[in-house]
């Protein structure tokens, strides 16, 4: 299990986002002076002119759609200013997160921008550009009717999260948990009974399966779980301990076998060289700000 936070309070993280995240309605970015521009080679794209994302929608406030059914959120913000400054257009993919790898391996897409967290396994299977962290977190219908209080109080419980997310690795005790274990390993460890884990294949399918009391927590990453309690204030509450932020990814193809120590493709560097000019110029943050995510801001190295 990773390193809990011990200094910041649930409270105290739920305030911070109720202040920070009363309205996500999208506004507009004050505009940058300069707009640095990125060449890629045509031949790494997909589609001439074009540059396809991978997006597991709905992941609010990262990825979703509005009334309209216009994509929205950080990482379509991120994701269409990347593209403005390689000189393309930008295409969302809505995909499936357990395949969206082997999507962009297969040329579905030409890269992925879905609040994935960079990890050994996924680093040996695409190349991954830090641009945010985030850590995880629980939520409980309003009241707590189930009284978890802490990860440990889900033992003998059950559990909801999206297929192939970190969260339903802790759950279950599988990718980077294999091998240290996971929630349900440590529940017969002490004796108590293991999670039932409910591995759904869309992260809202998971909050469905809260909104229906089938479960006692819905697992997903805080920032998600945070937008749910501030929109439905009414329905949910935040719950237990905050999991240590892991840094999320952009993923790109690299071309071989194993990713792990692969230089980055020239359609990687151009991605990168697209967010360094927007982290140097204000514009990254810019989108940050817009929708109340700055705590999440990383540099790349």
């Amino acid at each position: 299990m990773k390193k809990l936070f011990s200094v910041l309070s649930l409270a105290l993280i739920t305030g911070l986002f109720i202040a920070a995240c009363g309205s996500v309605t999208p506004t507009t970015i004050a505009p940058v002076v300069s707009t640095a521009m990125v060449n890629v080679p045509e031949d790494a794209l997909a589609q001439k002119g074009r540059l396809l994302i991978c997006t597991d929608f709905p992941y609010p406030p990262q990825e979703f759609f509005d009334e309209n059914g216009v994509p929205q959120g950080s990482d379509v913000d991120l994701g269409t200013e990347i593209a403005t400054r390689m000189g393309l257009q930008v295409q969302f993919v809505n995909s499936v997160f357990d395949t969206i790898i082997a999507a962009v391996n297969s040329g579905k897409c030409d890269i992925i921008i879905s609040a994935q967290n960079i990890t050994a396994e996924r680093q040996k299977q695409v190349s991954m550009i830090p641009y945010f962290q985030a850590g995880q977190s629980m939520l409980a219908l309003k009241g707590n009717p189930q009284n978890i209080n802490s990860a440990a109080d889900v033992c003998g419980k059950s559990a909801a999260a999206e297929s192939g997310t970190t969260m339903a690795d802790f759950l279950m005790g599988e990718g980077e948990y294999k091998e240290k274990g996971g929630l349900t390993q440590q529940c017969e460890k002490d004796g108590k009974q293991p999670v039932n884990v409910i591995v759904t294949q869309k992260d809202s399918d998971s909050l469905q399966q809260l909104q229906a009391g089938k479960v006692a927590v819905y697992f997903t990453d805080s920032p998600v779980a945070a937008y749910y309690t501030v929109q439905q204030p009414d329905q949910f509450e935040l719950v237990g301990e905050i999991i240590e932020p892991a840094v999320q990814g952009i993923s790109v193809p690299c071309g071989v076998e194993d990713c792990t120590n692969a230089p980055l493709s020239p359609l990687g560097e151009a991605v990168q060289g697209a967010l360094k000019s927007m982290m140097d110029d204000g514009t990254y943050m810019k989108i940050l700000e817009k929708w109340k995510m700055t705590d999440g801001a990383v540099t790349l190295p």
